[in-house]
């Protein structure tokens, strides 16, 4: 399947798919998989497409997730070769969106055809919920996709999400779950003043570095076995309408707590509280959920997956809750297993994002082996 897979992922990258948009992709993918046996079924929320494809109504059922839209390229000038012209050059082929995640979609389309021409009598069914919203907000996307299938009570028994977990090759790393994301938005109000009457005004810069100081230096939990200890970051520091001889009235931080299962979002929301309370200083404080931890235990999906990649690639893949999240945490909470298998990540995101040519081809084939393995 290595040259179909290939190609597919060519035609994939060569339509610009700047998030939230999808120029096309979602279409492509179901004329394809119409000719096995799939209804293909658009769900479009606001500028968001999204995808389900299905076939077969009967338990177990295997999802294939993932996301046509790509981040923007950055200056052009940048490139060694235009972003949504895939060119091979030197074993690779480069492109936006290559490695995240077209090449994974394509391996998904061409392995699940492969199958269907092998096993046309399966058991259970096989889906594909693609969105164009992945790599933006996440609000209109899958979220939503996974609220309507809840509705109607179309359950999920095993996912596979096509991000890119690989590390150095691929298949060497699988992700299993992967932390929270907490977002706080803090404002401390000080009294605006003239820097030279220090005396008559209240710096809420001052205030805040000792406050900040605290939660940076505070040990949130310990972690667990599947994942590390929780962190807290501050990312942005703003004052409004400050000058070099001005005292701000108010200083506003945006902080991120990436947490796991240990520490619920709930916890930290009421210790972030209880420090600021200790230092006596006036406050806004807004919080935003953008995604709650999970974990897929040991169990059916994780030896098939790991064995697959054995098979294929002869290697033992590791298992991990790292890197950011995915929409995976809207899948995990229906009660489905999920696992996160794609191309080696090294280059996502950046400029001259490329994929090894061999890439697309291995991963169908392991795709392929997961179905087997489910599936029969």
């Amino acid at each position: 399947m290595q040259d179909i897979t290939l190609e597919l992922t060519k035609e994939l990258v060569a339509r610009p798919s700047i998030t939230p948009r999808d120029e096309g992709c979602q279409e492509i993918v179901a004329e394809t998989l119409s000719g096995v046996g799939f209804a293909a079924e658009s769900m479009c929320f606001g500028d968001v497409d999204n995808l389900w494809l299905r076939r077969n109504t009967v338990a177990p059922l295997l999802v294939f997730a993932g996301h046509t839209d790509v981040v923007p390229t950055g200056p052009l000038d940048k490139w060694r070769f235009d972003p949504f012209v895939p060119t091979e050059h030197d074993g690779y082929l480069y492109g936006r969106g290559a490695a995240d995640m077209k090449a994974s979609i394509a391996a998904f389309v061409t392995a699940v055809t492969r199958f269907i021409e092998a096993c046309p009598e399966h058991r259970g069914s096989i889906a594909l919920l693609l969105t164009s919203d992945e790599e933006g907000p996440a609000v209109d996307g899958t979220k939503k996709v996974v609220d309507k299938l809840s509705s109607r009570g179309e359950g999920i028994d095993y996912c596979i999400v096509g991000e890119p977990s690989s590390e150095l090759e691929l298949g060497d790393t699988i992700k299993i779950g992967r932390r929270g994301s907490l977002l706080g938005r803090l404002v401390i109000h000080g009294i605006r003043g003239h820097v030279a009457y220090p005396h008559q005004a209240d710096n809420p810069i001052h205030r805040c570095l000792p406050i900040l100081n605290q939660l940076a230096g505070t040990a949130w939990d310990e972690g667990s076995d599947e994942f590390p200890p929780t962190t807290f970051q501050v990312t942005d520091i703003t004052t409004v309408d400050s000058a070099e001889n001005v005292v701000p009235g108010e200083v506003c931080i945006n902080f991120n707590f990436r947490h796991s299962t240990v520490s619920t979002a709930d916890v930290l929301m009421a210790r972030v509280e209880e420090v600021l309370n200790e230092h006596n200083v006036r406050f806004e404080l807004e919080w935003k959920v953008s995604g709650s931890p999970f974990v897929t235990k040991n169990g059916q999906l994780i030896d098939i997956v790991s064995r697959a990649i054995a098979e294929e690639i002869g290697i033992n893949t590791v298992p991990s809750t790292s890197g950011g999240t995915s929409d995976g945490r809207f899948i995990a909470p229906t009660g489905a297993q999920v696992v996160e298998l794609g191309p080696v990540n090294k280059t996502i995101h950046k400029t001259n994002e490329c994929i090894a040519l061999e890439a697309p081809g291995q991963l169908s084939n392991i795709y392929y082996r997961i179905l087997v393995g489910l599936l029969t």
